[in-house]
């Protein structure tokens, strides 16, 4: 069963390469959780979300997503220094750091959600919508979820 799961865990891992910008480096996707990313005007967009049980090292209320683009010298504004981690999942018995919409819910964890093709483009939807209130414009390429190690 481990097998298993490591081989799906590369498998989807490779679903967000290549996307648009192609000079980003791919996003280390956190443990215990996901990230959802999307394209929108030649700009990458990552929003890491935490399982059930879990929060974010930091604080990402006002810091939902990181971008990667030509503005950012193709590096991802991480609170991170230096790399290409964008969240940290810890245990916790309250979730308290990210926005209400970082979570997974209770009982759909991120390869729970990957396996409904249903509750995964919601996901993105949800991405999207929150660049689109954010004044992001534009017609979003290359959605993917992927999910970090459980």
């Amino acid at each position: 069963m481990r097998h298993l799961t490591e081989s799906l865990h590369k498998q989807q891992l490779t679903e967000c390469q290549g996307a648009e910008p192609t000079k980003c480096p791919d996003a280390e996707v956190p443990n215990n959780g996901g990230l959802a990313c999307v394209t929108v005007a030649n700009k990458r967009y990552c929003k890491p979300l935490c399982n059930s049980g879990y929060d974010f090292g930091f604080m990402r209320r006002s810091h939902i997503y990181d971008e990667c683009s030509e503005q950012t010298g193709y590096k991802w504004n991480t609170q991170y220094v230096g790399g290409n981690k964008l969240a940290v999942c810890n245990a916790a018995s309250i979730q308290v750091s990210g926005a209400a919409t970082a979570y997974f819910p209770k009982d759909q964890d991120c390869l729970t959600t990957k396996s409904s093709s249903q509750l995964e483009t919601s996901i993105i939807q949800l991405l999207t919508s929150e660049l689109e209130s954010q004044g992001i414009q534009g017609e979003p390429q290359n959605g993917c979820l992927v999910c970090g190690r459980p």
